[in-house]
């Protein structure tokens, strides 16, 4: 495993930011890091990059513990902050030059990070002249210079154009074909498009660990139709595969089945064995961010 976090649990005074959580992430596998603010994300990641130490528990990161192999787990992970600190005065190669140094690292590395994160026609520019996200893409390339086999990622895409996320989506979808990426954001839209599984965290708590896949297979499938007719619940749920059914107004209802499969022939069938007009007949899909809202009371 790639990152292994076993009973961590991180306390600030009297807050708990981290309550005796666990996981593990394999290699390549992207997978995206989600809680509210305040949830623990941040802290997390910095235990992860040894910037912190947790107060209880053990973390191994590409096979080497935290604490006692500090060194060759920070050689070993490559970070991206959210706060992308750079020094704008310097050229794309200075900067990069200047950190491959400190890694030890080849200089014919910089021509390739440059390659790799589509920096080639900015190359001859001063870093605070480039755009923002073009100035995330020279973070990953200093985040990928010493070529980590773990990436862990800020919110890699905030403040991006929607041109911009989609090339960094894209960056860091063929960087996770060969890595591990470990990246949080709180665009849900972004971890549907990056990430194979997800990982939510609430009040310093996993409250869910999914893979994307089945998520998608196993989410629950609303149908909202309006009949001519009042119709008692009980007889909805004689449908097959249904879960609940809610009277939501006036002839309205919201039926909710567990499926993948559309549903809402059997709603039409319903309607015709009992002699109802269906006014409307509507899918109302639930979401990453449907359950994201749900299991963090947003």
């Amino acid at each position: 495993m790639s990152i292994e976090v076993n009973n961590i649990s991180k306390i600030y005074g009297k807050q708990k930011a981290l309550n005796n959580i666990s996981f593990k992430v394999g290699k390549p596998e992207i997978v995206g890091f989600l809680g509210p603010n305040g949830a623990g994300k941040s802290t997390m990641m910095k235990i992860l990059t040894t910037y912190l130490n947790a107060n209880e528990g053990t973390v191994k990161v590409n096979g080497f513990d935290i604490l006692t192999n500090t060194k060759a787990v920070q050689q070993s992970v490559g970070y991206l902050p959210e706060h992308n600190p750079l020094y704008l005065e310097q050229y794309i190669k200075e900067y990069l030059s200047f950190n491959a140094n400190i890694y030890g690292v080849s200089k014919n590395r910089i021509d390739e990070v440059i390659e790799l994160t589509g920096l080639t026609p900015e190359a001859h520019k001063k870093i605070g002249e480039l755009s923002k996200g073009y100035r995330q893409r020279v973070g990953l390339a200093n985040a990928l210079l010493h070529d980590p086999e773990v990436l862990i990622l800020d919110e890699p895409t905030t403040g991006l154009d929607p041109n911009q996320l989609v090339d960094i989506r894209n960056l860091i979808k063929s960087i996770g074909a060969t890595k591990t990426v470990f990246l949080s954001t709180h665009i849900m839209q972004e971890v549907e498009a990056m990430c194979d599984r997800v990982i939510i965290i609430n009040k310093g708590e996993i409250v869910a660990d999914k893979k994307l896949k089945d998520l998608r297979d196993e989410k629950e499938q609303v149908v909202i139709v309006e009949f001519d007719y009042r119709v008692e619940d009980a007889f909805l749920l004689k449908l097959p595969k249904v879960e609940k059914a809610i009277n939501t107004y006036g002839f309205v209802y919201e039926i909710t089945f567990k499926t993948a499969e559309d549903m809402r022939s059997h709603v039409f069938d319903f309607a015709h064995d009992n002699q109802l007009k269906i006014l409307q007949l509507n899918q109302k899909n639930t979401s990453l961010e449907t359950l994201f809202r749900e299991l963090t009371n947003v």
